[in-house]
C-alpha cells in the first residue's frame, strides 16, 4: 500500500518524468540543451521587430536582435534560418530608428513640454 509519499519509486520527480525543459517533453538530438527551438525564436524575433516599429521600439528592437541571434545558434557562420536573419536586421533598424526618434524629441524647442 502506497500513500502519502511512501510510494514504490524513490524519486518520483526524476528528470525523465517531469517537463522541466521548455521544449517538448521528449528528448531529441536537436534539443539536448533545453530551451525553445530555434524556429520559434526566429518567429518571435520577427514579431517583436515588426511590433517595435509601432510601439516600444527601444525595447522590442533589442529583444528581436537577441531572439534572432539565439535562433541562429549564437553564431554568425554556417547555415542561418531566414526568420532569424530577418529578426536581427529588422531589430537593428528598429533600435536605430527609436534612438534617432528619442534624440530628436530631446532637443530644445521640440515641443516635448
Amino acid at each position: 500500500m502506497a500513500g502519502f509519499g511512501h510510494g514504490t519509486r524513490r524519486h518520483p520527480r526524476s528528470r525523465g518524468r517531469t517537463w522541466s525543459r521548455w521544449g517538448s517533453p521528449r528528448s531529441s538530438e536537436v534539443e539536448t540543451g533545453g530551451g525553445p527551438d530555434r524556429a520559434t525564436l526566429g518567429i518571435i524575433g520577427v514579431i517583436c521587430a515588426i511590433a517595435g516599429f509601432f510601439v516600444l521600439g527601444i525595447v522590442l528592437g533589442p529583444v528581436a536582435i537577441l531572439c534572432g541571434w539565439l535562433a541562429m545558434n549564437r553564431t554568425w557562420s554556417g547555415a542561418r534560418p531566414v526568420p532569424a536573419v530577418i529578426a536581427v536586421v529588422l531589430g537593428a533598424i528598429d533600435t536605430v530608428l527609436a534612438i534617432i526618434w528619442l534624440a530628436g524629441t530631446a532637443t530644445p524647442g521640440a515641443g516635448f513640454f
